[in-house]
């Protein structure tokens, strides 16, 4: 079986204090975009992942499903690695719903849920439909009506890397920034509740892990929305007409890899 594996952009990203599980809590407004890999699976006396060497949260994912026998994985590579829109995450959610499949007796979708949870942050979020705000650790999902008739422009900056997750989190902590947790997830929520047309989103928070000049760019370019993607480095401009995309991604590529896409509802 074979399926696409979408990338996705963070709309808004609220973080909070540290749990007592270690993590931090979430509020974040998850979007998939129309730019993914593609991802084969079919059963095998053991498993194997072709096409991207380095993977190991797929590995994990199939793993997870405790199949009496292995898995042969081809993953036909296009979104970037490490850049923050989610790429190793869509790819193991999509092999646990193709290898869920073929297994002789399907776990249920509560179960899958679990799994995917278990496994990474963002994976749950690919197992659903649609745009969704996701809290707690990220993982609790509630369904989002949101405007997908924009242009998304992704730029991935020349020369940039992405910090590890906990350098991420030990430099918000240390500068205090789990400050108005509760105030700021309920601005998130009542900005929300306000969006009926695309430039609503403008009025969403901005990131609270990273910030970009990047993303100063695309909106002077004509960008009513633009920030980094998660933890980066990956940004993204939103834009009315594709044109107006097209025009600011020429402007950009002196800057580093763009792709125009358009938002995705489901993998």
């Amino acid at each position: 079986m074979t399926g696409p594996a979408p990338a996705k952009i963070n709309l808004a990203l609220v973080v909070g204090p540290r749990r007592g599980d270690g993590k931090h809590e979430l509020a974040t407004v998850f979007q998939r975009v129309d730019l993914g890999d593609r991802v084969s699976v079919e059963p095998a006396e053991q498993t194997s992942v072709d096409g991207f060497p380095e993977d190991t949260i797929v590995r994990a994912a199939l793993a997870s499903l405790g199949a009496p026998h292995g898995w042969r994985v081809y993953i036909e590579k296009k979104i970037p690695v490490a850049s923050g829109l989610g790429g190793g995450s869509s790819d193991a959610a999509t092999v646990l719903r193709l290898a869920n499949a073929q297994l002789a007796e399907p776990l249920p979708a509560e179960r899958l849920h679990e799994l995917a949870a278990d496994i990474g942050t963002d994976v749950p979020f690919f197992l659903a439909d649609g745009p969704q705000l996701g809290t707690g650790d990220g993982t609790a999902l509630e369904p989002l009506d949101l405007p997908q008739d924009f242009v998304v422009l992704l730029l991935l900056p020349n020369g940039e890397t992405k910090p590890s997750t906990a350098q991420v989190y030990a430099d918000f902590d240390a500068r205090g920034g789990e400050q108005g947790w509760e105030e700021r997830v309920a601005a998130l929520r009542a900005a929300l509740a306000g969006v009926r047309r695309p430039r609503d989103l403008a009025a969403l928070p901005a990131n609270d892990l990273a910030h970009s000049p990047h993303a100063d760019a695309l909106r002077a370019a004509g960008a009513f929305r633009a920030d980094v993607s998660g933890a980066g480095p990956a940004v993204y401009g939103l834009f009315h007409r594709r044109a107006d995309a097209h025009r600011a991604g020429r402007a950009a590529r002196g800057r580093g890899s763009v792709w125009i896409t358009i938002p995705a509802w489901y993998g």
